[in-house]
């Protein structure tokens, strides 16, 4: 029994020491994991921080772009054209939005789409962190859309270009795309002045994407260069009135208005129809978007019988006060007949303006060769790029033969047989009405007046402006009077070219003139495709459009009147011939 009782006695004692010693060997392991754990948690908050601080960096830190503020156009008084307001995008992370989300259905009634289209796109991206919802919206109605906090739908700021004058500068200011990039117009051709450059800063997002501070900036947005036009808005509000309305009532298939500065080369108004509305182009027909002026070619007509009488003139063999015998009304070169409206007889060279004779002004041309022509028309700038840098521009057709037939030197003398567009047209003129100097052309304001080349003498000159101030006095343009001022110009009439060749019942009507005509401060050149209500010629069509887009002008530009009011009338009821 005794030894029983030991031996239970010793077992307790062991049982009692093994117990002990799990038990100091648990805690003993435990004390070691607190201590583990205190001294990482002690590490990593306060010896080594880095790793946590960089693991919440990724969670909450962000770098975004800052977009740049694309520079305004404006017109040479600093009136606004085209320019860059602050809108809001709204984008979502599909992995953060459930598509059978209800509050959705308002959101798509809110942005005007599709409720199952938006949560069909938010199904099929559901692995992406970012779509589109609806870019450049009003700030208010992005509002709206966040007030209905719906997860993973965020908004960012940027910008929309805005063009106050809408329609009325279209063609000469263009547009952009919905990235701000230039598309068509100056913003195309000045997009890297006028687009900036983007910068970038870090901000911290909370866990719904929502930008609590701004933390660093990495760069500065740099923002885009201003654009100073040429263009006086004053002067293109009138231009493209006067010209849409008689397009409207001819009927006509378009028209172009070309105005520039005599004394610099400054293109003041440049309009054409049909135009469109930058700001809505939900409507927008792409033969529209052409800046016709620059980019359409056409025959210039009788608009070149003084740029040739110029060539007569210069070459000595002619002055002014000689006539030429243009009887009996027509020429023949062989299967090719040239016809006057009826025979005049012997006319001086004003006449041959002032009547828009063609037999007369072949008969010179025959006489001065055609090489003598087209070189003072290549002088004049025909034929070449007028260095406006405009996209698109088209600089058209002068020919140069290596022998000239007689029937090419005889139409190339009234404006068959080349092309030009309207702003070159305008540009010969500038060169008749300043005294003789060929300025650059420019859509840019200028500081001071530019270097010019001389290409015609003052006496020419001088010569041709009195014979086209005889043509608006008594002759084909006597509608194109700008009431109170002296004018001069010339009018043409010319059948359109089409796919087969001319079309025998389509015209343009055309006019190109300057004004006061004793010291000339504009040219303008107006031309006005097929019109098909009424009459179709040049003197017709285009001459009064000429009359109240110059009278207007010279006015806004406080140019003095010449003219007294009865003098004003009488010259407006003398009667010409057309052209």
């Amino acid at each position: 029994m005794a030894t029983q009782e030991t031996a239970r006695t010793l077992g307790q004692k062991v049982l009692a020491g093994l117990s002990a010693w799990r038990f100091y060997s648990v805690l003993g392991v435990f004390l070691v994991v607190v201590l583990t754990l205190g001294w990482r948690l002690v590490d990593l908050h306060v010896v080594d921080n880095d790793f946590l601080r960089k693991q919440g960096d990724v969670r909450t830190i962000r770098v975004e772009t800052i977009d740049a503020h694309r520079g305004v156009v404006t017109d040479r008084y600093g009136e606004p054209l085209a320019v860059s307001t602050p809108v809001q995008t709204l984008w979502a992370n599909p992995s953060e939005t459930d598509p059978g989300e209800p509050r959705l259905a308002n959101l798509a009634r809110l942005l005007d789409i599709g409720e199952a289209k938006l949560r069909e796109r938010l199904a099929t991206y559901a692995g992406r962190e970012f779509i589109y919802l609806r870019r450049k919206v009003q700030p208010g109605l992005a509002s709206k859309a966040m007030d209905l906090d719906i997860s993973g739908v965020y908004t960012r700021q940027e910008y929309r270009r805005y063009y106050p004058a809408g329609e009325v500068t279209a063609h000469v200011v263009g547009f952009t795309n919905i990235d701000e990039r230039g598309q068509e117009g100056m913003e195309l051709a000045y997009n890297e002045w006028l687009s900036g450059e983007s910068g970038r800063k870090r901000v911290l997002k909370d866990n719904r994407g929502r930008v609590i501070k701004d933390l660093t900036l990495i760069r500065d947005a740099s923002p885009g260069h201003n654009l100073e036009l040429s263009i006086d808005l004053r002067l293109q509000y009138l231009a493209y009135r006067e010209l849409k309305a008689v397009v409207g009532a001819h009927d006509a298939r378009g028209g172009t208005l070309v105005m520039l500065d005599v004394g610099t080369g400054e293109v003041l108004a440049m309009v054409n129809q049909g135009s469109y509305n930058p700001n809505d182009r939900s409507q927008l027909a792409p033969e529209n978007l052409r800046n016709k002026a620059i980019t359409d070619l056409f025959e210039p007509g009788s608009t070149m019988k003084p740029i040739t009488m110029a060539a007569a003139l210069e070459s000595g063999q002619y002055s002014a006060k000689q006539t030429i015998d243009t009887s009996p009304g027509y020429r023949r070169f062989g299967r090719f007949t040239i016809r006057d409206h009826r025979n005049y007889g012997v006319m001086s060279l004003t006449d041959i303006i002032v009547k828009s004779s063609n037999v007369g002004i072949s008969k010179i041309a025959t006489d001065l060769g055609g090489e003598t022509i087209r070189n003072l028309y290549a002088r004049l700038g025909l034929g070449q790029p007028t260095g406006v840098g405009f996209p698109g521009e088209a600089v058209g057709v002068l020919p140069a033969p290596p022998k000239w037939r007689p029937v090419e030197e005889a139409t190339l003398s009234y404006g068959y047989g080349m092309s030009v567009n309207a702003l070159q047209l305008a540009q010969a003129y500038m060169v008749i009405a300043n005294g003789g100097t060929r300025y650059p052309l420019s859509l840019m304001k200028l500081d001071g007046k530019p270097v010019g080349q001389r290409v015609l003498s003052e006496k020419v000159t001088q010569d041709v402006r009195t014979m086209l101030g005889e043509a608006v006095a008594r002759g084909t343009g006597k509608r194109a009077q700008p009431g109170f001022y002296s004018a001069g110009g010339k009018t043409g009439t010319v059948h359109l070219v089409g796919a087969r060749g001319y079309e025998d019942s389509q015209y343009k009507a055309i006019f190109a003139g300057m004004a006061p005509i004793d010291n000339p401060k504009i040219v303008t050149v107006v031309a006005v495709d097929a019109p098909q209500s009424g009459e179709y010629y040049g003197g017709e069509v285009a001459a009064p459009v000429f009359s109240r887009v110059m009278s207007d002008a010279l006015r806004l530009l406080n140019v003095k009147p010449e003219l007294e009011v009865g003098t004003a009338g009488l010259r407006a009821e003398r009667t010409g011939e057309r052209g």
